[in-house]
């Protein structure tokens, strides 16, 4: 068996939480990739409390920014297909959850853009009622091994 514990780092970027209408959870940057050079982004989402539909809906959007020199991260940008592996992004979108059938579901994607920061956006269109969701970001391959935080 190989060891994978110690080339991976887990960071909590949304906490698990019900995000309802008019309070989806807030848009989280500045997630800091450098000292790695992988990244898998997971976002858990529980059962829907409402109607999911065409007008009623989920997004999960990551845009990425270059260090500005500083290390701050400069102006964001949309993730294109080239930058994630296993989704294909829309306007920055990588997941819509819009049918019952979407909800209590896992979704991942492996970010492979090569900019030193991340911003995730979680998003609600319509009334819904309230759906349990998380994100978590795995940073891989970092620079010292063990992985440090």
């Amino acid at each position: 068996m190989k060891d994978l514990y110690n080339h991976i780092v887990p960071t909590k970027v949304v906490a698990p939480i019900v995000g309802t209408n008019g309070s989806p959870p807030a848009a989280v940057a500045d997630i800091d990739l450098a000292g790695f050079n992988s990244a898998v982004l997971v976002w858990e989402v529980g059962l829907e409390a409402g109607v999911l539909a065409a007008g009623l809906y989920w997004t999960l959007k990551l845009e990425h920014a270059d260090d500005d020199g500083t290390g701050a991260a400069g102006a964001y940008s949309e993730v294109a297909a080239a930058d994630v592996l296993g989704v294909t992004p829309a306007a920055g979108i990588l997941w819509t959850v819009d049918a019952p059938a979407e909800d209590e579901t896992v979704y991942y994607c492996g970010y492979v853009g090569g900019k030193r920061f991340l911003k995730v956006t979680i998003a609600e269109t319509g009334a819904t009622a309230g759906m349990p969701q998380s994100v978590l970001l795995i940073k891989g391959h970092g620079q010292d091994v063990p992985a440090i935080t």
